[in-house]
């Protein structure tokens, strides 16, 4: 099997936070939504159903700890989890900061508004914070 490579898309929406024993974990560009994506480092992955059980349960923790940290993080009423994979097929895990004032509030996030760019080193800011909680 080949080696794990990160979806150009992915890596292209995202910047990079830090890796966990499983997942590599990404921060959206979208300042819309403080927002994770887990993306476990096995090639050829596109369900959750495709890890084998003790990856399926290291991932579980790896979102139970993402959204932990997320919430400590940054201010939110509810927590969205996706695996959805509909626009890239490699097996990645949303965690979304959602609060009842953001974009989309109460519909999903997904094109409800236009994506929204971070002031001038604010998601760095963020993901280097998040990276220290997650450490």
């Amino acid at each position: 099997m080949p080696d794990f490579v990160l979806d150009p898309r992915l890596e292209g929406d995202s910047l990079p936070v830090t890796d966990l024993p499983l997942s590599t974990v990404r921060l959206s560009r979208d300042a819309n939504y403080p927002w994770l994506i887990a993306v476990p480092r096995r090639a050829g992955l596109v369900e959750i159903i495709d890890l084998d059980e003790a990856d399926r349960a290291l991932l579980m923790e790896e979102i139970a700890r993402l959204s932990q940290v997320l919430r400590q993080t940054v201010r939110c009423d509810k927590l969205n989890v996706a695996a959805l994979g509909n626009s890239v097929a490699q097996l990645h895990v949303h965690v979304i900061a959602r609060r009842h004032d953001d974009a989309a509030w109460p519909s999903p996030i997904w094109g409800a508004a236009p994506p929204k760019a971070f002031a001038a080193g604010a998601a760095e800011a963020l993901a280097a914070a998040l990276a220290a909680r997650l450490k």
